[in-house]
């Protein structure tokens, strides 16, 4: 929700993250006096998910097209968990479903809400940057200097941004994939639900589940770490990667959440505050070659809206 100038969480992060303002949450990212190279990538045309910073190659952020669709038809309407099913069939198709992963979680009871594949695995695309960024918060601390710069600007630039040479350069500083792996599994998270293959989520041989993401999302909304963690989420409608999705929806201002963007992959794992249930904790992977980046966006947009909107089954 938003009072005045000011961003503040609800219930659950409202309390936590009183300071937050929204204005400010890029602006660590300008800090970073480097000039980062490219990650090695074989099929560099298919990374858009970079935001146009000093900082990083200015590709342009891809944009759903053709708005909401059906969103506000009938069948969209009074969806609880126990009905989510169908909206999410509709809005991704039913043939579409093996290629996707959704789970969606209650932050404070960790009730799930809707879940589908979540234990199946998925290319993550930029979405392992959660991994890397949590991994360098844990074993580094945010105060830690790297290149004379301290840790939360890299964090910052990295997942708001979606940075992807600050990403290879946190993963080599903590000690390479295995100890990022280590890193996440020390939080609680089960290291057998991803696979680590580098850090910024380009190598399709990274292999993540919807479960291990929230699992780690939720496990560092708990650590020490959470406020730095979390704000360096892009916000939707607002900043970052997700600067021009969701605008005039519920999801605006709402949402926190990577992005993730490969071709023939899309991503978005993060936090959303509902009216119903309070913060909730969810992770999209969709996995299809057979559709446009567009359609995928759009349908991932689609679901986060849905999500925001999930009521409470009578």
């Amino acid at each position: 929700m938003v009072r005045g100038s000011e961003l503040y969480w609800k219930p659950m992060i409202k309390n936590r993250f009183p300071w937050l303002k929204v204005g400010a949450l890029a602006t660590s990212a300008a800090l970073l006096s480097t000039t980062p190279a490219l990650a090695d990538q074989p099929e560099t045309f298919a990374s858009v998910d970079y935001f146009q910073g000093r900082q990083s190659v200015p590709i342009e952020v891809e944009m759903p097209t053709g708005g909401f669709g059906n969103i506000g038809s009938p069948i969209y309407q009074g969806a609880c968990p126990a009905t989510f099913e169908p909206i999410v069939q509709r809005i991704v198709g039913a043939k579409a479903m093996p290629n996707w992963g959704v789970l969606v979680e209650r932050l404070d009871d960790r009730r799930v809400l809707y879940s589908h594949n979540e234990n199946k695995f998925f290319i993550p695309a930029s979405n392992a940057k959660i991994f890397t960024t949590a991994a360098a918060l844990q074993r580094l601390g945010p105060n830690a200097t790297v290149r004379s710069q301290p840790l939360r600007n890299w964090v910052m630039t990295t997942n708001k941004r979606s940075n992807n040479s600050y990403a290879e350069l946190l993963l080599n500083t903590v000690g390479g994939p295995g100890a990022v792996k280590a890193a996440v599994a020390e939080l609680g998270v089960n290291p057998q639900g991803f696979r680590v293959a580098d850090g910024s989520g380009l190598s399709r041989n990274n292999a993540a589940t919807p479960r291990s993401l929230v699992d780690t999302l939720q496990a560092m909304y708990r650590s020490n770490n959470s406020s730095l963690f979390v704000s360096s989420m892009p916000i939707a409608g607002q900043d970052g990667t997700l600067a021009r999705r969701m605008k005039a929806t519920t999801a605006q201002n709402n949402v926190f959440a990577k992005t993730g963007t490969l071709r023939g992959v899309r991503a978005l794992s993060g936090y959303a505050n509902t009216p119903a249930h309070g913060t909730v904790v969810f992770s999209i992977l969709a996995n299809d070659w057979s559709r446009s980046g567009d359609n995928l966006v759009r349908a991932i947009d689609q679901l986060v809206v849905q999500i925001n909107n999930m009521g409470d089954c009578d």
